[in-house]
């Protein structure tokens, strides 16, 4: 585990809980540039304060990489180097040429290479992709309350970015254009944003993005032809409402095929019926689920769910907001 803070303190947690449970994975060092911060975290592991030093003492197969984004280049690199398979913590890089480095090196060195995005990990975003047909309108709210965590990013990295990998692999189309608006509240990045993108398919996603929220929210809402899903990330749990073409009784929503297969031709059509519906959720905590998905792909050798190239995607969508932002900011006079 390389980077102790909030992130690397979970991914150390995970990766010991599956040892404890029997899986075949041992937690075997963590690193940080704060020797008794690493130490603390590490318990009766070893502590290192650099990847170097960790390099020249143990053996290692993988690693999670959760140091600041500006080191995730210089981390990630010089573990793949080393022939270390790696998870680099989302945004994948501090900028899209850093994260085409990282995509080479893992391609030259023969490594598996995951991106961090957890949500793509939460129950209910893989209980929900596989109903997915032509998604044309989306509604996403990500909202916190403020704290310390993070504040080296804006909130379009820190936040959003999550939401944004979801809908591009639910979207699966290039993005044709964005319109966005964020202002800094109570630091110096932005700290609120709101996003309009639209997709060369001719779907529109709204994102709301807030770490100065009186509230926690994270919902994901969207229609595609005769479906509306609500997404709820915190609670795992998916609302499914399906339009039928055919008759219904409108006391209950309810198809009814045979009243439809009694009415005569020249009657005039009812309205359609709706049904709702809660796909099964198998619910598991996300990290627990991405650390376990990328443990499979290193073992197996196979590509991770979530590639270097999604997080960059995922990356290059997010930085595209803040230009957009930054735009609007001089168009409106705003300090940003």
């Amino acid at each position: 585990m390389v980077g102790a803070g909030a992130f690397g303190r979970n991914h150390a947690r995970v990766y010991q809980e599956l040892q404890q449970q029997g899986e075949p994975v041992r937690l075997a060092a963590v690193v940080d540039t704060d020797l008794a911060r690493a130490k603390a975290v590490a318990g009766e592991q070893a502590a290192f304060g650099s990847v170097r030093e960790l390099l020249a003492a143990a053996k290692i197969d993988a690693a999670s990489v959760a140091v600041p984004t500006v080191s995730h280049l210089e981390v990630g690199r010089e573990l793949m180097a080393a022939g270390v398979d790696v998870l680099i913590e989302k945004p994948l890089a501090a900028t899209l040429a850093e994260a085409d480095q990282l995509i080479r090196t893992a391609t030259q060195k023969g490594r598996v290479a995951q991106a961090g995005h957890l949500e793509r990990f939460n129950p209910a975003v893989r209980a929900t992709a596989p109903l997915i047909t032509r998604p044309m309108f989306f509604e996403v709210h990500r909202l916190s309350p403020f704290g310390p965590r993070a504040l080296d990013v804006d909130v379009v990295l820190d936040l959003m970015i999550h939401d944004l990998d979801v809908v591009l692999s639910l979207v699966k189309s290039p993005i044709k254009e964005i319109r966005a608006v964020g202002l800094p509240i109570l630091s110096g990045k932005v700290d609120i944003a709101n996003v309009r993108m639209e997709f060369d398919s001719g779907c529109v996603a709204n994102f709301t993005a807030s770490r100065v929220s009186t509230e926690r929210v994270r919902k994901l809402r969207f229609f595609q032809p005769r479906q509306y899903f609500s997404l709820d990330y915190t609670r795992q749990d998916v609302l499914v409402i399906s339009v039928h073409e055919g008759p219904h009784d409108p006391r209950t929503g309810v198809f009814e095929l045979e009243k439809f297969e009694r009415r005569s031709a020249c009657q005039p059509p009812l309205m359609a019926g709706f049904e709702i519906s809660k796909p099964e959720v198998v619910r598991e905590e996300p990290l627990r689920a991405e650390l376990k998905s990328f443990l499979d792909a290193v073992r197996q050798r196979t590509a991770p769910l979530v590639t270097l190239e999604d997080g960059r995607r995922a990356l290059a969508a997010a930085l595209e907001i803040l230009a957009a932002i930054r735009a609007h900011a001089k168009r409106a006079n705003l300090p940003i």
